[in-house]
């Protein structure tokens, strides 16, 4: 008998991994506090009686004082990089002058130190979808750990008006998927290795048990915002039943006759969605699962098309949050967004052996093809009706999305922005601006990549990884807006990894023609790069390829697993 079947009420196993990290390195100590630094010690985790263990030998615990009159004692960890988990501290025999063998002890986390430095309510502060700013109650000889979130830093402050605490060590549980990736890229070019990297971490802290939108804020399952996670977690890891999980949960949690998540546009996505994944896996028996809710999309959308092609969906209307605001745009992201959902809706009805409902959708696609609106400035609405063929490619390109180069890009389209400018040819550009707008998101400290960045906000700015400097703007705190106003704003946004699809497809050059991989095209563009090389996963294996510029243009190297045939050029 399986211990499971011993336990009343088992749901499931959580198959995830739990890691346990010691913090990197101090940023600020508060009042008093004694042996700060061994905070630092890779402590075992287990209470002691006295001082903690680390590496075979005794640490004398961190102590924090308090005395009437003077500043509370505090410390500020940083774990180095965003994660996904909780955060646990070992306490000793607390020593205060009520008598107390209980203290109260603030632990505030954040994904930018001022953040965890910044009290609730300030500067939109707050503890929604995980509780992140606490006081805990504290027994002696007692490890204390918080709820699971979004964090890097975590800062800790004895409350009790006098008395001292000490702290035998500090840790953070990460926890996410431990597992290899088989999509990677290394290039002649260190930050374009940092940012697929790091969007390859954006997209592994937020691929739970199902696939959240943020680690912070918010996590949830948003049918939209999935889209360009589906494509990262498919490029780095191939198939996952995270995706498969969260692509139902859109769909059981949606009303009959309702919009997905209330956002008219996210029903398309998630078909969108449905046809990357059979693209990227050629999984034929899940599709089939799809096919009834994907055709009641399909035509129910069909409704809010317009005799002369204009799209006409209801509230609530979103493409993106910078052009919320927009309604031109919006109209004119939206008219590409389901003509591309059409499109694709009709591949996947020819792939179910339902010629009347593809015939619909090619119906629709071209309707939609008769009205082509001005993007209104907007580099995301110009972006979609680039690759909706609405429009030119290289006059959007020229004309919108091109001028500026990073100012204008949110980071939930952003892959989308980057294929419009490759389909306009311009592959270098889209490749700097790649560089100004992720690496300009590293260069101010970030380890995973935000729900929305404006390189506008860099000038004056010190970095999320900094302490407040006077005269100069908080990135984080200062900035953003709608529903992620200063500190509310996500540092760890699934939706903002897109390099990692983009670079497969442009610097490697692998394109699926065909469910699961069968045939694919290579066709590099090393934009300047001396080399490029890495994998890509396929249901049969994985492609591996290395490209090298030479006097004479490109040198490659493919190995393709048996099954997948390469396109001939």
């Amino acid at each position: 008998m399986n211990l499971s079947d011993r336990i009343p009420g088992f749901k499931s196993k959580d198959d995830r991994a739990r890691y346990i990290l010691a913090p990197e390195r101090i940023l600020l100590v508060r009042g008093e506090v004694e042996n700060a630094s061994s905070l630092l010690e890779k402590a075992v985790s287990q209470t002691p009686m006295k001082a903690a263990l680390a590496g075979g030998k005794l640490v004398p615990p961190a102590i924090l004082r308090n005395k009437s009159g003077q500043e509370k004692a505090g410390v500020l960890l940083d774990f180095g990089r965003e994660l996904h988990g909780s955060f646990r501290f070992y306490a000793g025999v607390a020593s205060l002058k009520s008598g107390e063998r209980h203290a109260k002890v603030l632990v505030r986390l954040g994904e930018s130190a001022s953040e965890a430095l910044t009290p609730f309510g300030v500067k939109n502060a707050g503890n929604d979808h995980a509780l992140r700013d606490h006081v805990y109650t504290v027994p002696f000889m007692s490890a204390t750990e918080t709820g699971e979130s979004g964090f890097r830093f975590a800062y800790i402050e004895l409350q009790d008006e006098e008395g001292e605490l000490p702290v035998q060590s500090a840790e953070a549980t990460l926890i996410f998927y431990d597992m290899p990736e088989t999509g990677v890229l290394h290039t002649s070019d260190p930050l374009v290795d940092k940012i697929y990297d790091t969007a390859a971490w954006t997209l592994r802290m937020n691929l739970q048990r199902y696939l959240w939108d943020g680690i912070k804020r918010d996590r949830l399952v948003w049918a939209g915002d999935l889209n360009t996670e589906v494509k990262t977690c498919l490029a780095l890891f191939g198939d996952h039943p995270t995706l498969y999980r969260s692509l139902d949960y859109a769909r059981d949690t949606t009303p009959e006759g309702g919009w997905m998540n209330g956002y008219s546009s996210y029903s398309m996505w998630w078909v969108i969605c449905q046809y990357d994944l059979y693209l990227a896996t050629g999984n034929m028996d899940y599709l089939k699962t799809q096919k009834k809710a994907l055709k009641g999309i399909l035509r129910g959308i069909a409704e809010y098309i317009a005799p002369d092609g204009r799209e006409e969906l209801p509230p609530y209307r979103f493409m993106d949050w910078p052009n919320l605001a927009n309604a031109e745009a919006t109209h004119a992201g939206l008219q590409g967004l389901l003509r591309l959902g059409y499109l694709r809706g009709e591949a996947l009805m020819e792939a179910l052996g339902d010629p009347e409902t593809a015939s619909f959708c090619r119906e629709k696609a071209a309707l939609l093809a008769r009205h082509k609106p001005d993007p209104a400035r907007s580099k995301q609405a110009a972006s979609f009706l680039a690759l909706a063929d609405l429009g030119d490619p290289g006059t959007l390109y020229r004309e919108v999305i091109g001028p500026g180069g990073a100012k204008g890009y949110s980071t939930f389209l952003g892959y989308y922005t980057l294929k419009a400018a490759a389909l306009a040819g311009e592959y270098d550009a889209a490749l700097k601006t790649m560089k100004d707008y992720w690496g300009g998101m590293i260069q101010m400290g970030a380890t995973s990549f935000f729900e929305d960045f404006d390189i506008d906000w860099m000038e004056n700015s010190f970095g999320i990884d900094s302490l407040p400097v006077e005269g100069k703007h908080d990135l984080h705190g200062d900035f953003g807006g709608y529903c992620y106003r200063n500190f509310r704003h996500s540092l760890c946004h699934g939706w903002a990894s897109g390099p990692v699809p983009y670079l497969q497809e442009t610097l490697l050059g692998v394109a699926f023609l065909e469910p699961g991989g069968k045939k694919v095209r290579i066709a590099p563009h090393l934009s300047g790069l001396a080399f490029a090389e890495g994998s890509v996963p396929t249901p049969y294996g994985v492609i591996r390829v290395r490209h090298e510029a030479t006097p004479d243009g490109v040198r490659s190297e493919i190995s393709l697993p048996e099954g997948v045939e390469a396109a001939e050029e």
